[in-house]
């Protein structure tokens, strides 16, 4: 690959991770510290989860947490993994006989958190300076 081609790879996953964390860090946060994870919990409940709390929170953090990691490509590919595990339930699970304008976003994020899986971060993050060959 040309040194262009690099650049412009490295700057379009740059581009995903900080729009795709900053709208996840976005939605967590009213989950975290807005008191939204009451309403989180009773869904989660409703859903038929063991240990409802447990899973209310996972989600609420995986999308908190994993978008600020997401905006600094740290941990990228775990963080998107838990985001994506977060989205499948969202769009599938949660709005899975809704009409498809109900889990457009929740797909959104699932896709871009399944792209970054696949290709990680790109140097422009703290795992590309971390892990610099």
């Amino acid at each position: 690959m040309g040194k262009k081609s690099e650049s412009g790879l490295n700057f379009g996953l740059l581009w995903l991770r900080v729009l795709a964390g900053l709208g996840m860090v976005y939605h967590g946060y009213g989950k975290v510290f807005g008191g939204d994870i009451h309403g989180l919990i009773k869904g989660v409940e409703a859903m038929g989860f063991p240990y409802p709390m447990v899973f209310a929170w996972a989600a609420a953090l995986s999308e908190f947490a994993g978008g600020i990691l997401l905006v600094i490509g740290l941990g990228t590919r775990t963080a998107a993994f838990l985001i994506f595990a977060t989205m499948t339930v969202a769009a599938f699970v949660t709005h899975g006989k809704d009409p498809f304008s109900m889990k457009e976003l929740a797909l959104a994020y699932w896709t871009m958190s399944g792209a970054l899986i696949f290709t990680g971060p790109g140097r422009l993050s703290l795992d590309g300076l971390i892990y610099e060959k």
